[in-house]
């Protein structure tokens, strides 16, 4: 789990702040540091899923401002997915939400 906090992080930071022609964000950069897996598997064994939702949601909001909004299809996409993944109660419940918006991140870097 913690890998997948830490990559839809990542892609989230990368719609944000990524320009074309410069050089790509990686994990190791500046901007992942509050964002890394290490801090993420310290969320996760104390069962903080508030804090963890919080950190995410950071990313989160800035790759939608990053697509237009929710007034633009891949941000409304992407509002219906960080929805689900806000509404989770348990560590076992981020797991689905998690997955679906690793994956529709990775789709549309």
């Amino acid at each position: 789990m913690e890998t997948s906090l830490e990559t839809v992080a990542l892609f989230s930071l990368k719609l944000a702040y990524e320009e074309e022609g410069l050089s790509p964000i990686l994990r190791d950069d500046m901007v992942m540091g509050d964002y890394q897996k290490d801090v993420f598997e310290l969320l996760v064994k104390r069962r903080d899923i508030q804090t963890i939702q919080f950190k995410l949601n950071e990313c989160l909001g800035l790759a939608m401002n990053a697509l237009g909004g929710v007034e633009k299809p891949l941000g409304r996409e992407l509002h219906k997915l960080s929805a689900d993944f806000s509404q989770a109660q348990s560590l076992e419940q981020l797991d689905q939400p998690l997955l679906a918006l690793k994956g529709y991140l990775k789709d549309i870097l």
